[in-house]
């Protein structure tokens, strides 16, 4: 299941790439416009700007923008900074692997295989861009 700071993050991206990309929009403009907690948007804002993603202006003025295109942001990139590890068990994760514990033959594990199966064909869906997303929006409109 997505988490809650998944989704904030790319609705936060979202927001941003719908706008005007050389404005920069304050914490408390983005968590109004989207209906995020404060105090929980600034945490994922944090997060985002320590991975390259967004920039930050302070003052009056200030804000978050884009450092990276949108285009070049995955949805997968942002599961990853956000919460970690895509795989629904260590076993099956490519970046994050760990042999299960209570695992007596990892290659007959029926779990494990059904569970990289899920991953293979996750991977490629989550690998769309924030631009691809917001186009995507625009197209149901």
């Amino acid at each position: 299941m997505l988490s809650k700071r998944v989704k904030y993050a790319i609705k936060t991206l979202l927001f941003l790439n719908r706008k005007d990309n050389s404005s920069l929009f304050s914490a408390k403009k983005i968590s109004e416009s989207e209906h995020i907690p404060l105090k929980f948007l600034e945490q994922i804002l944090r997060e985002l700007k320590q991975n390259n993603i967004l920039k930050s202006e302070r003052g009056a003025e200030g804000g978050y923008t884009f450092m990276k295109n949108p285009a070049d942001i995955k949805v997968l990139d942002v599961i990853r900074i956000v919460d970690g590890p895509v795989a629904m068990l260590p076993c099956a994760s490519l970046n994050f692997y760990e042999k299960c514990i209570d695992c007596a033959d990892e290659a007959t594990c029926s779990i494990r295989r059904l569970l990289i199966n899920v991953r293979d064909q996750m991977l490629p869906i989550l690998d769309t861009s924030i631009a691809d997303l917001t186009r995507s929006e625009n197209m149901a409109i």
